[in-house]
């Protein structure tokens, strides 16, 4: 698979998505070029069914496109899983599309194979629950976008706390009461600044 570039920081894509929305064209570009490395994820899935993966990336691009243009941060909290979804439907469709074309179409009928090499139907594919790796990816990015938010939203004291509580940013991981000796204060205001930190970064996802 070619190379792509990395996404964006949530406050750069952030930035874009308002940019986008005021009709600033080079930001839509920005987002469709960052968003790439998701199409593409998207589009492995749909690989064995006689499709060249390039053509694949290119409907998948179709669907991030419309995703982009129809993304209402109020109703998902990231646009990757807002995408990944439009992304899925641009490819299944594409593929009903053609296989009405070309015969007709049976759910039941064979339209390539999954990774582990067995063979997959429409059925198959409209009766899953959510492919795994759309789920990973959105996952990665949820860490991503919560990691990079964690000191714009936190309190430094906050921030402390959490990095030390769960091991994150190459802190080893410690309990209340440690991080209460190392910051001389007591357990129970320990307690508090995670739980409020806690309740801060819930935020983020709605």
């Amino acid at each position: 698979m070619k190379t792509f570039q990395k996404p964006l920081t949530a406050a750069e894509e952030r930035l874009c998505l308002r940019r986008c929305q005021e009709g600033d064209p080079e930001a839509k570009r920005i987002l469709i070029e960052r968003n790439l490395r998701l199409v593409a994820h998207v589009a492995k899935k749909y690989q064995g069914n006689g499709e060249e993966l390039e053509d694949l990336i290119s409907i998948g691009t179709i669907g991030l496109i419309k995703a982009i243009s129809t993304f209402n941060s109020e109703r998902s909290a990231r646009l990757s899983t807002y995408a990944a979804r439009c992304i899925d439907n641009e490819l299944l469709m594409m593929l009903r599309a053609r296989k009405k074309c070309s015969r007709e179409v049976s759910l039941y009928e064979p339209i390539g194979t999954d990774k582990e090499g067995n063979e997959i139907s429409l059925l198959d594919i409209i009766e899953s629950p959510p492919v795994d790796i759309v789920e990973e990816y959105s996952t990665r990015q949820d860490i991503r976008f919560l990691f990079s938010s964690m000191k714009d939203i936190l309190t430094p004291k906050e921030y402390q706390v959490i990095c030390c509580r769960y091991g994150l940013f190459e802190n080893n991981e410690m309990t209340q009461r440690e991080i209460a000796d190392q910051l001389h204060i007591s357990r129970s205001y320990v307690s508090r600044i995670e739980k409020n930190a806690l309740k801060k970064l819930k935020t983020l996802f709605g």
